[in-house]
């Protein structure tokens, strides 16, 4: 201990140096010693594990002296590992390629995925549920051609061997290392039934930094696992090292509390097995038929029941519902047996299980996988706790997580074959799998109920239990299900009977589960959902394992695995009808969806039909027990039935959830299929009247099937008596036409399920996958012969790509089906099987008839069309019998002569399917009916209707006489029999007074006597029930029923013909010569009428005498009695399609009417503001005739002008927008980063510069100069639109009252002052009022004087001098106010306060006019940034513009500009210079070069008294002109190399003196050139730069186009200003005319130029004064600065007032571009990976979606982003989801997807993983809804976001 405690003492390096060095000599026996004794004192459990002086001595110690990161790297170096093996944990985006894929559960990192080639492959991403671990290089679960190129390249083969000192510490220091962790977790365990259930984590926590120790070994490559290999499976030194050495007191200690969690980790616990031993019985005589034999003994005993079962049930026969005891014979004792560990992998897998599988543990456990060896003994030590998992498992309290857990190690270990061959063969893996699986499912039995509930021995699931109700089965039986896909370890699953027998028990156990009771009188209370629970076991338990099974026996070799298992299940089925003691009858309203040994029987006895080449009959039982097996599946088919006509409404709405879920598309082949299979193989090969009669019976419509008008029925009332036969008839017509089982290929299946969900709806491809029942081999989703999906796809249906509704509402890619398939495949029987809502099938019948009219094939209502069947399988020809039976022929005449007679409860469909039926035995004729039928007719003849059994020959029998039972009151009872002397009667021989009797019930007992007596002799012993035929009788009525007689002299045939005059309302509706002049080809869509015609023709080609009967019957048919009224409501069911097919035309014809009417109103509506009409009004000169402008209120319907007490108003939405500020001057879109390289500049934006300008000159000059020089509102910006309607404010008011009481408001606050328009719905936030008087100033601008500019711009200056009256209180006055305070509410302080002192009237001004500003600029984007297209937009049509002037003019007539400072005498007046000191202590204001022109141009309309005159307004253009041309020759004259400069400066001088001087533009530049150079000259600035720039050399042409060009963003703000104000049309005009047609239509150029001289931009010229005196005062202000650098001014001088339109960024084509760089990237200002990472579209910001993380109080990233970037707009793509929300405001809305599938769909939230495409169309309507601000009227569902997003 001494040297120990020395060594602990010395720096770790140098000691660990010198023990490496000791260790490597040869005799290292002290140094051995040494090691082992420093490593007690190290790793000394007694210390609290979370002391890291430990792990650092490991760390130093394994590196042997260097530092541990170059010994990790030295030993990675050594790396010989071929695969890649990552392992991951839940929600890693992980890929899976099923074309490179073995196994189905195969999976790749993202770095092999995008290394490998996977081009063209069916691949998806996915988000990992439970975890995984990458396969790539393993050729056993993939193609090695799908491996990356770093595993493809086998790089471990040529790694040189490692040197053996490299690793000679590790291997001494580890063992110790990891004995440590097993002793802390010990210690640390406590048995989880005490309260400490969190000590566990606790301590797994302080274990935190070793168990990582390990993690980080396992990354260090093939080198050191194998070490860690060897440790691990090492069974010496666990031996030695495990129970510790004798004198240590501790490790005894703590040895023996690992003893004692040992002890029950059996499946049996210590005390059962004492238990059980006493008890061991012999097997008695009994054993095969009672109690389930399992591996040859009984079950007396009862483990774990002993306390708290015995007391509930001690009764109740004890020895049969007690649990399955495992006795010692099992073939395996080590299952039962507590486990015993040789290893430290075995113990640390045990604590790992004790544990609940904590995530480090097992990513520990997982990455040591590569190593062969280690995998191999890993697998067989997890198999060999496989018992214990599961018992762990079942006590957890996290059982989801620890199912993850456990599928996540299970997953990678039995996905391999090879591996699950080898421990199937070894450690008997199926005998566990199976074992424990039962052993789980004992927990939880009850006694079934199903049948004879007292004395029932049955046992099933308890459905309510946590064990099924959280499928916490699951993960046993996804590991069950994965190692039966394995072929080699299936067939030892087939071959061994003895696992066959205890599966089938197993099974047993869900059969007849969840069994529902029919209430009867009260509601259920309590509706229980238990249903999910049974459903998803059956699925998966029981199904699935199934599927598995049956992939293996395709061929003929495995047909004796096949017979095997038909004959358990065979056995199994009777041990449990003799255990539910079923006799032939079924017990009355019960029902179970669930029987899963049926379905077992079924799904193997069809492949061993269709794909094994068996006989059937030879895998058949006898009749009697096929008469038991048709029952329970024909009773399921009769409760759906019951269950569609209400009478299941009292137990609640969970019964038609099992309705549903039983044919639902995941289901349907695992459930109804088998069944109906079942039901067929039972109807071919027993009686068909014994068959059809049981059906009619179980539809309990036995009493509704007699000739008579009236009847009683004892089971159902009469409403639901129709939808009842209807559901018997079409499910006999199902029965006798699918052939799903009976024949069909794969092919043809697929295809049929395709047509019949495409006929429904049009489909998504997604959706079509997931409608599209699987071929459920486990897990793998493939769909019947996948390969030919697509191929199939193609034929039957053709692609809609994605496209815009114009409401904005986004398609998806669609297919729908070819008009082809809708002539000759459309199914409507298929499509009944298929839908889980009745209403698909209203809407599949819809589809066709809208098809057959457009196509105009047949243009009524059409009936569902017939079609033919592929050929039945030679085996199942039985079934046709059913179609030649007399029973069913007896109930077809009957119901046919019913119909005829308008009895109740007929109704069209049975009409039909009786067709159907007819058609369908004419077109399945029996071949071998000669033989048959002889005896036949001599057995019955007495009381048979037909001859024979025959449907041809039966067609055309008469029937004369029908006896029947009716009630006293029906309307038969009161004529006589009359007595038959007519001459066609007496033909028909003696028989003739025997008039038919018939009772189905009757029949029915008959036949199954016979048949009992036919196949078992000893039928005495059965005991019969007594007949039941008085069971349809309630007791306590009797039956006042009497019998009469009724002539009915009609055949089958002759009825037919009488429906056809029926059905299409005319006598003689087929002459007697109509067969000759049929053509065949229209027969086969239409309605009734053409259905009989087709059955009628059918008839007539196939027999002769059948043919004469036609022509008989229509030669001398009569017109039909009109049958009595049996009631005043048993109106004719036909006459009710025609009532609701007028009805329906009526309804059209008024909503046309309405529709016609709003469009008008609408029309009107809109018009009134619009500027449009008035303009056209000629007023003629008088000023007088001001008629006042109408307005109508949508609310309260009244018309009338605007008053000043009672104004009206617009309805206006405002809000703040920052669209204009984003616009660049490139008009290329930004590219959105993908990558670290790339980046986006903001500088470059519209509201940047302006802000940057803006903030310059305030460093200047005078502030309130200042705010009169620009605009704001580029950002954040206030947008007015309308929707055009108006209302009076009043009414308004009370508007919203009411809406503020109305409770059920969605989407927006009405606090907020939000609502929607009354009329149209369209969203507004506020109400803008209307001026008194006319709409636009007509009369001013009708009168254009010819006065003198000289005298205008005097007028003007006297009109601005006017001070502003402030107007009298009134309403209308406030309500501007009002509106005024709206406006500055929408938007942000931060966009308003731009002055030096917020809130003075400088900013409120200048606030006001940039409003104005803001609305004409965005005017302009929306026409597109010029004027060329003219008119009045659509916009302008709703524009409000008029409206905001008005009220914006009101406001700022309350600003008056000191006239000392007032720019209008700036350009037009010489002013003199002031003397110079007196401005010393105030700042200058800004120059006129500086100022921006359209801002000036608002000021001076809106401060100018309105209503202002047209030739005044044109006067303030001209000059306002004039100031603009200066800045375009200023800002152009920067841009020349002081040569260029000098050249055009002297030759502008020459021209100086000509007669248009002030009309050249070379004069005044040359003049502007020399006025800017005086001084503080403005182009000493930048002479190196513009020389390096300006290569070109600029010619006269360039400078007009550049000058043209500089001024055009005026002129178009200055022209949609005058359109509004007075009312101009916009001409349109080509691009390069702009110019020219703008100043014609601003009147700067007297009339429209002739296109071949040009237009110079200086004609346009009008000068008040001196041009030159003027040039030079504006110079001298920005040479005379004394403040201001030359670079700065030079910076304000150039200004470019030309914007490319609003872009949002530029995506890429591929998503997984997006998605790889940002899933990953961390956030910007929280440092952290977002999990839902999201993405601004207009300016590239990534955010936190929901992060807590990124809150600035209380409002989380999306919500700030997007009022900082967009004034509360905001675009964001959710990286996660692929999907983009927008924000707006308090709300958002989920806006849907810009990337599709290749098939045209979205994926959200990225669930199929497919790759994902830009879809170019729906990212412009994006751009388009963003730039004209209308997110709030196209999406609609948008919803409050409480600032959380």
């Amino acid at each position: 201990m001494m040297a120990a405690t020395l060594l602990l003492r010395r720096d770790k390096k140098t000691t660990a140096a010198h023990l490496k060095a000791d260790l490597n000599r040869t005799d290292n026996s002290s140094a051995v010693r040494q090691l082992q004794e420093l490593l007690d004192a190290v790793l000394n459990p007694e210390k609290p594990a979370a002391d890291t002086e430990a792990l650092d001595w490991c760390k130093c110690l394994i590196a042997g002296g260097d530092g541990f990161d170059e010994f990790c790297k030295t030993v990675r170096s050594y790396d010989n590992a071929t695969l890649c093996g990552l392992v991951w944990t839940a929600n890693f985006v992980a890929y899976r390629c099923r074309t490179c894929g073995i196994s189905p559960c195969m999976s790749l990192c993202a770095e092999c995925f995008n290394n490998g080639d996977h081009t063209g492959h069916d691949f998806n991403m996915f988000r990992s549920q439970a975890g995984g671990a990458c396969d790539c290089g393993d050729s056993n679960v993939m193609r090695e051609t799908g491996f990356c190129r770093r595993h493809r390249l086998r790089t471990g083969e040529n790694v040189p061997s490692i040197p053996r000192d490299l690793l000679l510490m590790s291997e001494m220091v580890l063992p110790r290392f990891i004995l440590c962790i097993i002793q802390y977790l010990r210690d640390g365990y406590i048995e989880p039934d005490t309260s400490t259930e969190r000590d566990l984590q606790k301590v797994l926590q302080q274990l935190e930094p070793q168990i990582s120790f390990l993690e980080e070994l396992t990354k260090m490559g093939g080198a050191m696992r194998t070490v860690l290999t060897k440790i691990l499976t090492n069974q010496q030194s666990f031996k030695e090292l495990s129970m510790g050495q004798e004198e240590n007191l501790y490790a005894k200690k703590n040895y023996d509390k690992y003893l004692s969690a040992l002890k029950n980790s059996g499946l049996v616990t210590v005390e059962e097995k004492a238990q059980g031993a006493a008890a061991d019985v012999t097997v008695g005589a009994e054993g095969g038929a009672g109690a389930m034999v399992l591996l040859g003994t009984t079950a007396p005993g009862s483990p774990d029941e002993s306390s708290k079962e015995e007391d509930q049930d001690a009764g109740q026969s004890v020895g049969q519902r007690k649990r399955v005891k495992l006795s010692s014979s099992t073939k395996d004792p080590s299952i039962i047996e507590s486990l015993k560990h040789k290893c430290f992998l075995e113990e640390l897998l045990f604590w790992t299980i004790k544990y609940e599988f904590p995530q480090k543990m097992v990513t520990f456990l997982l990455n040591m996988l590569p190593d062969q060896d280690y995998k191999i003994t890993f697998t067989k030590t997890f198999v060999q706790h496989y018992a214990f998992i599961m018992k762990t498992l079942m006590k957890s309290h996290e059982s989801d997580t620890m199912s993850n857990r456990i599928v996540h190690i299970s997953v990678q270990l039995f996905s391999n074959e090879e591996l699950a061959r080898h421990v199937t063969e070894e450690c008997q893996l199926l005998d566990i799998m199976v074992t424990v699986l039962l052993y789980m499912m004992e927990s939880c039995l009850i006694k079934s109920e199903l049948q004879d509930e007292e004395n029932s021995r049955h046992v099933v699931v308890n459905c309510s239990e946590a064990l099924l109700k959280n499928n916490t089965y699951w993960p046993l039986v996804s590991d069950f299900i994965n190692i039966l896909s394995h072929q080699s370890v299936a067939k030892k699953f087939l071959e061994d009977h003895s696992l066959l027998m205890l599966w089938m028990s197993f099974v047993s156990f869900f059969q007849g589960m969840n069994l529902n009771k029919r209430e009867l009188n009260e509601h259920v209370e309590f509706e229980s959902q238990t249903y999910y629970a049974a459903f998803a076991a059956e699925l998966e338990a029981c199904a699935q394992p199934m599927w598995g099974l049956l992939t293996h026996c395709k061929v003929k070799e495995t047909q004796e695995y096949t017979k095997t298992v038909v004959r358990y299940c065979l056995e199994t089925l009777q041990i449990w009808f003799d255990a539910i003691g079923f006799v032939d009858e079924p017990a009355p309203n019960q029902v179970t969806f669930h029987l899963p040994l049926h379905r077992y029987y079924a799904m193997f006895l069809s492949k061993a039909i269709k794909c094994q080449g068996l006989d059937l009959d030879s895998l058949l039982p006898d009749q009697e027990m096929l008469m038991k097996i048709m029952v329970h599946p024909l009773q399921i088919q009769a409760c759906l039935s019951e269950i569609h006509s209400n009478m299941w409404v009292r137990n609640g709405l969970q019964i038609k959830g099992q309705a549903m879920t039983y044919v639902q598309s995941h289901f349907c082949n695992s459930m109804i299929d088998p069944d109906i299979y079942l039901l067929q193989v039972c109807a071919s090969r027993l009686d068909p009247d014994y068959f059809i009669s049981s059906v009619f019976e179980r539809f309990k419509v036995v009493d509704l099937l007699t000739m008579a008008s009236q009847h009683q029925n004892a089971v159902l009332d009469s409403e639901q008596e129709r939808p009842m036969l209807e559901g018997a008839l079409t499910f006999l017509v199902i029965l006798t036409s699918l052939r799903i089982h009976l024949g069909m290929t794969d092919d043809e299946i697929l295809r049929s399920e395709m047509v019949s969900q495409l006929c429904m709806n049009d489909r998504t491809h997604s959706a079509l996958l997931d409608l599209i029942p699987e071929n459920p081999n486990p897990k793998s989703g493939i769909v019947p012969g996948s390969c030919s999906f697509e191929e199939m796809l193609s034929a039957v249906a053709d692609f809609k790509a994605p496209v815009f509704e114009p409401g904005g509402s986004m398609q998806q890619g669609m297919y729908t089906p070819k008009a082809e398939v809708w002539e000759k495949e459309f199914d409507p029987i298929m499509v009944v099987l298929r839908t889980v809502y009745r209403r698909d099938v209203q809407s599949a019948m819809d589809r066709y008839s809208a098809f057959l009219k457009q196509s105009s094939i047949h243009t009524g209502n059409p009936w569902p069309p017939y079609k033919e069947r592929t050929p039945l399988h030679p085996c199942y020809k039985g079934l046709i019998k059913l179609l030649h039976c007399k029973t069913l022929h007896i109930v077809i005449f009957t119901l046919l002569y019913k119909i005829w007679m308008d009895h109740q409860n007929m109704s069209e469909h049975v009409l039909c399917m009786v067709l159907y039926l007819i058609e369908l035995g004419l077109d399945n004729q029996v071949q071998d009916n000669k033989e048959d039928e002889e005896p036949c007719i001599e057995e019955h003849c007495h009381d048979s209707w037909f001859p024979g059994t025959n449907l041809l020959s039966n067609l055309h029998h008469v029937i004369n006489f029908v006896r029947v039972r009716v009630p006293e009151t029906a309307p038969e009872v009161k004529r006589e029999a009359p007595p038959s002397t007519s001459t066609e009667a007496s033909s028909y021989g003696q028989n003739l007074r025997e008039a038919q009797v018939f009772s189905l019930v009757a029949e029915r007992r008959r036949k199954f006597q016979e048949i009992i007596n036919r196949s078992n002799t000893e039928a005495t012993q059965v005991v019969r029930p007594k007949s039941s035929s008085t069971r349809w009788v309630p007791p306590g009525t009797p039956p006042q029923l009497v019998t009469e007689i009724l002539e009915i002299r009609e055949s089958m045939l002759s009825l037919l013909i009488k429906l056809h005059q029926k059905l299409s309302s005319k006598q003689n509706s087929l002459s007697a010569s109509w067969l000759e002049d049929m053509d065949m080809s229209r027969h086969a869509h239409g309605d009734g009428i053409t259905a009989i015609e087709r059955i009628l023709t059918k008839a007539a080609t196939r027999s002769c005498q059948i043919k004469r009967s036609i022509q008989d019957i229509c030669g001398k048919v009569c017109p039909p009695v009109p049958p009595k009224k049996n009631s005043p409501t048993d109106k004719k069911t036909m006459d009710k399609e025609e009532r609701r097919q007028r009805a329906r035309e009526r309804q059209q014809k008024l909503l046309a009417e309405f529709a016609s009417r709003q469009k008008s109103f609408m029309e009107t509506a809109m018009d009134v503001e619009s500027p449009d009409t008035e303009a056209a009004m000629d007023l003629g000169a008088s000023e007088v005739m001001e008629s006042e402008v109408l307005y109508d209120c949508v609310i309260c319907g009244q018309s009338g002008p605007s008053t000043e007490d009672r104004p009206t108003g617009l309805v206006v939405l405002l809000q703040a927008s920052s669209v204009l500020g984003h616009r660049c001057k490139n008009t290329e879109a930004k590219k959105l980063p993908t990558s670290d390289e790339e980046h986006i500049y903001p500088a470059d934006t519209c509201g940047v510069a302006h802000d940057v300008r803006l903030t310059l000159m305030q460093r200047f000059f005078k502030d309130s100069s200042c705010l009169q020089s620009v605009s704001i509102g580029w950002d954040g910006g206030v947008y007015v639109q309308t929707c055009g309607h108006t209302l009076h404010i009043d009414c308004h008011k009370s508007y919203m009252e009411s809406l503020r009481n109305d409770q059920v408001l969605q989407g927006f606050s009405v606090d907020k002052g939000e609502f929607t328009c009354p009329l149209c719905r369209q969203f507004a936030n506020s109400v803008l009022p209307c001026r008194p008087g006319r709409g636009t100033e007509a009369g001013a601008w009708h009168t254009p004087t010819n006065k003198k500019m000289c005298v205008l711009v005097k007028e003007v200056e006297d009109l601005q001098e006017k001070l502003g009256l402030f107007p009298t209180q009134s309403n209308l006055s406030k309500e501007m106010e009002l509106v005024i305070k709206d406006i500055k509410n929408t938007t942000q302080k931060k966009y308003m306060d731009y002055g030096k002192n917020p809130g003075s009237p400088d900013n409120d001004f200048l606030f006001m006019y940039s409003v104005a500003r803001t609305n004409l600029e965005l005017e302009l984007v929306h026409r597109g940034g010029n004027l060329c297209s003219g008119g009045a937009s659509a916009s302008a049509k709703r524009s409000c513009l008029n409206q905001l002037f008005h009220v914006l003019a009101m406001h700022m007539r309350l600003y008056s500009i000191d006239s000392a400072y007032n720019p209008w005498t700036k350009l037009t007046q010489i002013t003199q210079s002031k003397d110079a000191d007196s401005f010393d202590e105030e700042r200058p204001e800004v120059p006129m070069l500086f100022r921006d022109v359209p801002s000036l141009l608002i000021i001076f309309v809106l401060t100018m008294p309105q209503p202002l005159r047209k030739e005044h307004f044109t006067c303030v253009v001209k000059m306002l002109y004039n100031l603009q041309f200066t800045q375009a020759l200023a800002a152009l004259s920067t841009k020349f190399s002081p040569e260029e400069r000098q050249a055009w400066s002297t030759s502008g001088v020459l021209k100086k003196n000509a007669a248009n001087a002030e009309k050249s533009f070379e004069v005044l530049l040359s003049h502007v050139i020399s006025e800017l150079s005086k001084d503080k000259s403005v182009y000493k600035v930048n002479t190196e730069e513009t020389s390096m720039l300006s290569s070109s050399v600029w010619s006269p042409q360039s400078i007009e186009f550049s000058l043209q060009q500089f001024c055009l963003p005026f002129l178009r703000l200055s022209c949609l200003l005058q359109h509004h104000l007075y009312g101009d049309n916009l001409t349109g005009c080509l691009e390069e005319e702009e110019f020219s047609s703008l100043a014609v239509c601003l009147g700067l150029l007297p009339s429209a130029p002739q296109p071949s001289n040009t237009v110079h931009s200086a004609s346009c010229l009008e000068w008040a004064v001196s041009a030159f005196d003027l040039l030079t005062q504006w110079g001298a202000e920005v040479t005379g600065l004394s403040q201001m650098q030359a670079e700065q001014s030079l910076s304000l001088l150039v200004q470019d007032p030309q914007w490319a339109a609003p872009r949002l960024l530029q995506l890429p084509d591929n998503y997984n571009i997006i998605f790889q760089y940002y899933h990953r990237k961390a956030c910007t200002a929280c440092k952290k990976v977002p999990k839902d990472p999201a993405l601004c579209l207009v300016c590239g910001a990534f955010v936190c979606l929901k992060g807590v993380c990124c809150k600035q109080q209380g409002i989380c990233e999306c919500v700030l982003h997007s009022q900082h970037c967009g004034a509360a707009t905001g675009i964001f793509l959710l990286i996660n989801a692929s999907v983009i929300i927008i924000i707006r405001g308090h709300r958002f809305c989920l806006w849907g997807s810009v990337y599709l599938d290749a098939h045209g769909e979205e994926d959200r939230d990225l669930r199929r993983g497919k790759p994902l495409f830009l879809c170019e169309e729906r990212y412009r309507v994006l751009e388009q809804q963003w730039v004209s601000h209308t997110f709030d009227h196209i999406n609609k569902r948008w919803g409050p976001h409480y600032n959380g997003l």
